[in-house]
């Protein structure tokens, strides 16, 4: 599993001009799946844990339960893309749609059932992302 974990003040992702998930402070998540659900696990509960909101002294102190942030979860099979040959990449790694679609499903409902709020995207559509930064802080 790969996440790209982007701090946002808001986001929103929309498919054919329509916004079918919006979040504002949390964290816009591009999810990526090639594993299990042992890793799905491990890496929910990093997520929700990563120290990365501002405390009262300016210092990456807080996690986004602390915040009582919200997810942006975007799914994303191209975070697996491998460019070291040629110039057209392969999505080899990537997890077919059969395995990451019920894994990209039990990530979005490990994370609400830690009491987080979750928006999504709609798994395999063409979708249009947008955000806000809080910070430059990506991970």
């Amino acid at each position: 599993m790969r996440l790209v974990i982007q701090k946002v003040s808001s986001s929103n992702v929309k498919i054919n001009n329509e916004v079918v998930g919006s979040i504002d402070k949390g964290f816009m998540v591009l999810v990526g799946i090639t594993d299990s659900e042992m890793i799905v696990d491990k890496m929910v509960d990093k997520l929700i844990n990563l120290r990365i909101f501002e405390d009262e002294n300016d210092k990456l102190n807080l996690s986004l339960l602390d915040v009582k942030g919200s997810i942006l979860s975007i799914s994303q099979f191209t975070l697996y893309a491998n460019c070291k040959k040629g110039r057209r990449p392969s999505f080899i790694e990537a997890a077919k749609p059969d395995i990451s679609k019920p894994l990209y499903e039990y990530f979005n409902q490990q994370l609400k059932e830690k009491g987080v709020m979750v928006e999504t995207g709609v798994f395999g559509a063409m979708m249009e992302v947008s955000l806000v930064n809080d910070g430059p802080v990506t991970i």
